[in-house]
């Protein structure tokens, strides 16, 4: 099971950065993509992965890794300002390279999720947690529902215990909890039901039941009484 996940995983992991380069080098290419996204919404990724786990491991890890190098020497070439296509709005030059660290993390949780393995926290969620962020008028926007007025507060505690802050510290719609339930529950692997994160407001709240950090059309999520993985004991 561990290893059937893991190749599926590394299939839709090795499609996305090859998308995501096309997006950065070829535009007309990508467009392709897109088109072929738009065509099958519901079996685009699901194709991605089964296309991947027919591979050798050792073929399709040492694609991943290349792809990986030449997105990042891609990104690294473009112009300040660049912003470019993707499955969503377009993306600027940190947001496509935050974009892939979001993906693989979540990938890498189903990995873990499937072999019964925790996974330390560390502040690199930071990233997850500013595309989770930024992506909330997307998410309301991708099911055909108004974004609402103003920025909400969002505080969440990092795995260091540091407070991770943004938005107004006025306002009246505010999001609390754990910097890694966030994540989980922006990158849909665990149900808002099983996680530490709270929400004061109704915007804030509805926001908590449909947030995904994540492009293309809305996510099934996952049902309550998903296991999530706890934190280490110290």
């Amino acid at each position: 099971m561990g290893v059937e996940v893991g190749l599926a995983v590394g299939g839709v992991g090795e499609a996305v950065h090859r998308s995501a380069l096309l997006a950065v080098t070829d535009a007309d290419a990508f467009a392709k993509e897109v088109e072929k996204a738009i065509a099958s919404p519901g079996g685009f990724v699901d194709e991605g992965a089964e296309e991947g786990a027919a591979r050798p491991a050792a073929e399709l890890l040492a694609d991943w890794r290349a792809g990986r190098g030449a997105l990042e020497a891609s990104l690294r070439a473009a112009p300040a300002g660049t912003r470019f296509p993707w499955y969503g709005p377009p993306m600027s030059v940190a947001s496509v390279a935050t974009g892939r660290l979001m993906e693989t993390w979540a990938h890498g949780q189903d990995v873990a999720d499937a072999l019964g393995v925790t996974r330390t926290p560390t502040d690199r969620l930071r990233h997850v947690v500013r595309i989770g962020v930024r992506a909330r008028d997307f998410a309301f926007g991708v099911r055909g529902l108004t974004p609402p007025d103003g920025e909400f507060r969002v505080e969440l505690v990092s795995a260091a215990g540091e407070l991770w802050t943004y938005g107004p510290e006025d306002a009246s719609q505010r999001v609390t909890g754990p910097a890694l339930d966030f994540c989980l529950l922006v990158t849909q692997r665990a149900h808002r039901a099983d996680l530490a994160v709270r929400a004061q407001g109704t915007d804030a709240d509805r926001w908590l039941d449909i947030a995904q950090a994540f492009a293309g059309p809305p996510g099934a999520g996952r049902q309550p009484g998903t296991a999530r993985p706890e934190e280490p004991a110290e």
